[in-house]
């Protein structure tokens, strides 16, 4: 294994792999100066991201239209906030995808449940939005990403 980073700048056939959920491979970061760089790090990997949004797709968030959005966020919010403290501990902008995919969900739970959302995506996603404002903490990855 080739850990290409700024030091190490030649090119093998092998300069990634996964482990634990994770996939090892180059990446920019940022030094304590605020300069970037090329360093060998850790983020969540396609296959545990996929197997994420899988187990999303499971939940069927968008059918439970006759559960509120504090329902919703008790069912699912101590899986999410494990995936977070895992995942999210190194390179945190790698599981943003997987986490707007849920709010992809609620914007769909929301046009399901609501008659005067069901035509309109963006006013759903206002509304999620305004939720998301007077209510930061009701889901634990609104702390990451807002709709």
């Amino acid at each position: 294994m080739y850990c290409k980073d700024a030091d190490r700048r030649g090119s093998h056939e092998h300069e990634r792999f996964d482990f634990l959920g994770y996939t090892f491979r180059p990446r920019r970061s940022k030094n304590r100066h605020g300069k970037y760089f090329i360093n060998f790090t850790p983020a969540v990997s396609d296959t545990a991201g996929k197997a994420m949004r899988r187990e999303i797709r499971r939940w069927r968030l968008n059918v439970r239209s006759d559960k509120t959005l504090g329902d919703l966020a008790r069912m699912f919010n101590s899986v999410v906030q494990g995936w977070i403290n895992y995942y999210g501990r190194f390179y945190k902008s790698g599981l943003y995808p997987t986490l707007r995919h849920i709010n992809d969900y609620l914007v769909r739970w929301a046009r399901r449940k609501y008659k005067r959302l069901s035509r309109h995506a963006r006013r759903a996603r206002q509304f999620l939005a305004s939720v998301a404002r007077r209510e930061p903490g009701l889901f634990a990855h609104w702390q990451w990403v807002r709709p």
